[in-house]
């Protein structure tokens, strides 16, 4: 025996074998376009911004999505020259408030240690190792910059010895 039952805004419909093998009745509603909730893209047709758009992955929301919220908008909304030049402290609150959660937004640095941890950890070729690719604790450091006021580099033509 099929039943359905209301939770909410949800409609439960609960039905037999016999009930699924015959053909649907259902009838399809056509989308609203102007419903700001539809997946329209990041603007909707009126101007604003689409805070619910899957292309955000989800930015809006979470612990800094007032933060993402307000430094979106303003550079969405900029007229400086330079588009966004005027929103740098937003930007900056958002970055703050994103450091303060790194398990939820990774920085790039995290994510290229992540990526070098997984590849040391597969397994390895019979190949012998590239010597190019030396840490860089091995590495030889730069040599000091000869454009220190009390080095003794040649100037005016003179030449060194």
């Amino acid at each position: 025996m099929s039943y359905c039952r209301q939770e909410g805004k949800d409609r439960i419909i609960f039905v037999t074998k016999e009930d699924h093998e015959a053909p649907s009745n259902a009838e399809l509603v056509a989308d609203d376009p102007d419903d700001p909730y539809e997946e329209q893209g990041l603007i909707l047709p009126n101007g604003d911004i689409n805070w619910n758009c899957p292309c955000l992955g989800g930015m809006a929301s979470g612990p800094c999505g007032s933060q993402f919220k307000e430094a979106f908008s303003c550079f969405h909304y900029s007229k400086e020259e330079v588009k966004g030049s005027d929103c740098i402290e937003n930007f900056r609150n958002m970055q703050e408030c994103m450091q303060k959660y790194p398990e939820l937004y990774p920085q790039e640095e995290d994510k290229d240690v992540a990526t070098q941890q997984e590849s040391d950890s597969a397994p390895t070729s019979a190949a012998p190792p590239d010597s190019s690719a030396l840490p860089p604790e091995s590495e030889p450091s730069p040599a000091p910059s000869a454009a220190t006021p009390d080095s003794s580099s040649a100037t005016d033509g003179q030449t060194a010895s």
